[in-house]
């Protein structure tokens, strides 16, 4: 590796109106090495690749960019890719009815005398499809391919312009399992054999771990500490998580004893058919109950059915031909739309919270109240101040990082966003909160706070369905845990009992059903 940086970011201070998000931030990356970045969410990460890759153009931070022993002043995106700087974002920049060969090239168009040469277009692609390891047809359209291959073909778009520095905001975020590690796999390769140079950013440890030369830690809008993780000394994620939250997390989950209560939910023998293929069952004949202060479970591979069971039992959200009893309390119910479900004392949190979950370009007290404006409105008019006064509660209570509540939902950091769209569903005082992937793209900091929240919710007797992809998760925070596969519940395990290989054990197990 060479001893000379290709980007010196030197003193870097940006603001916006009432917040400093970086304030004298350096980093110093070198040819060759994959570098991480590491901070909680709002530490400014994110804000700091923005300023280097023009998002945020000169004049508006103060501070200087070196790049290839030059200084560099980006007005706009464009002025960074000439540079053969390139920017990945966590939202895929993607024209989802446009080819893989037409989005690689877009505004870098194959073409003479204003006419594109096709056959140069999908030949080119191809190439850089087999650089990236994608074995897809050049013709096919964006929407046909999973979210794991439009990953790739974004960075097919980036080799395609010469890159140099290759920028990934958390690249593996709405990635499972396998199209992770081939990601990674790729930019192991990409460093490796063509010398590529690459900042990541990423909230999975263990991912920085296995693919970082070196990982700088950013906390509070300042830069801590520049980590080389092939030092003499290996470097723990026990010492990251110090230095990203300030103090030392003796316990990544908190310790909690559950004091759990009569059945609060049950769902017997349900049945959801895909919506378009309406002959495949995705949720078949399943059965499961959570009690009053339970935090309970639900564990499965991709494609199992877990957000489909959760999102038809609310509110029918999902499926065909749809089937089965909801019981509350031991007496049926009708969750056949949302308004139902939400009267019937069921939540559901979404696993997509910028999509689903939140408007993203309202203001935070807007967003807490959404889902039971009847509590604070009278023949239809909605009493400010006391929307004002509910979301101030919450913005306190949930330590929901924000100046005000006037701020817009979109401009909060991820964990933060999560806290809104939990006051939101706490607000219409359910009896049972289902948490789907609620800790998703949130840093070790904020999900301990989550989890609080869950213990709070449980404790004050209300029952809590949690699904993650992420067992240790499952495992450090629930009294019991359910596994799918195939759409069927294959079992179910008490904390005391249940590890990560059990639990692998039921969530690859076949056709066959288990009681509840």
């Amino acid at each position: 590796m060479s001893s000379t940086p290709i980007l010196k970011m030197v003193d870097i201070t940006k603001e916006f109106p009432g917040v400093k998000a970086l304030s004298e931030v350096n980093l110093t990356v070198y040819p060759g090495e994959i570098h991480a970045i590491c901070g909680e969410n709002g530490a400014g990460k994110s804000t700091l690749m923005k300023v280097l890759s023009g998002v945020y153009p000169v004049g508006t931070y103060e501070g200087e960019i070196h790049f290839n022993g030059e200084p560099c002043q980006f007005r706009n995106i464009r002025d960074s890719e000439h540079k053969g700087i390139a920017i990945i974002h966590q939202e895929l920049a993607l024209s989802p009815y446009l080819s893989i060969a037409e989005n690689i090239f877009l505004g870098n168009e194959r073409a003479s005398r204003g006419v594109i040469d096709w056959n140069a277009t999908n030949a080119e692609a191809a190439k850089l499809l087999r650089m990236v390891g994608l074995d897809s047809d050049p013709a096919t359209r964006i929407v046909d391919i999973g979210v794991g291959r439009q990953q790739l073909v974004e960075i097919a778009k980036a080799l395609s312009k010469d890159v140099k520095l290759l920028i990934l905001d958390e690249p593996t975020a709405a990635l499972n399992d396998e199209d992770s590690a081939n990601l990674l796999a790729l930019m192991r390769r990409l460093r490796d054999e063509q010398g590529m140079t690459m900042i990541m950013i990423s909230h999975k440890l263990n991912e920085i771990a296995a693919v970082s030369d070196s990982v700088t830690v950013i906390r509070d809008g300042q830069t801590i500490k520049t980590l080389d993780m092939h030092g003499e000394k290996p470097v723990t994620e026990d010492e990251i998580i110090s230095l990203m939250v300030g103090r030392s997390l003796d316990n990544r989950y908190p310790v909690h004893t559950s004091t759990i209560g009569s059945e609060v939910l049950r769902v017997e023998n349900w049945t959801v058919h895909h919506p378009i293929q309406n002959e495949r069952k995705v949720v078949d004949d399943a059965s499961l109950a959570v009690r009053a202060g339970e935090v309970v479970g639900l564990a499965g591979l991709m494609g199992a059915g877990r957000t489909e069971l959760a999102m038809s039992v609310f509110g029918r959200a999902y499926g065909a031909n749809v089937s089965g009893k909801v019981f509350m309390h031991g007496k049926e119910v009708d969750t056949s739309s949302v308004g139902k479900a939400i009267a019937a004392g069921i939540a559901y949190a979404t696993e997509d919270r910028k999509r689903y979950g939140l408007n993203l370009i309202q203001p935070i007290k807007t967003n807490i109240v959404a889902s039971a404006l009847g509590k604070l409105s009278s023949r239809g008019v909605v009493d400010r101040n006391e929307e004002i006064r509910v979301a101030e509660g919450y913005r306190r209570e949930m330590r929901i990082k924000s100046p005000s509540i006037d701020i817009l939902s979109g401009q909060l950091s991820g964990g933060n966003q999560q806290k809104v769209v939990l006051s939101k569903w706490i607000y219409t005082d359910p009896d049972v909160l289902i948490l789907d992937e609620p800790t998703r793209g949130i840093d070790v900091g904020a999900k301990y706070e989550i989890y609080q929240i869950i213990n709070t919710l449980s404790d004050a007797g209300k029952g809590v369905l949690v699904i993650s992809s992420e067992l240790p998760e499952l495992l450090g925070i629930c009294d019991r845990i359910y596994t799918m596969s195939q759409g069927r519940i294959t079992g179910f395990l008490d904390r005391a009992e249940a590890d990560q290989e059990k639990l692998m054990v039921l969530m690859t197990k076949e056709r066959e059903r288990a009681a509840s």
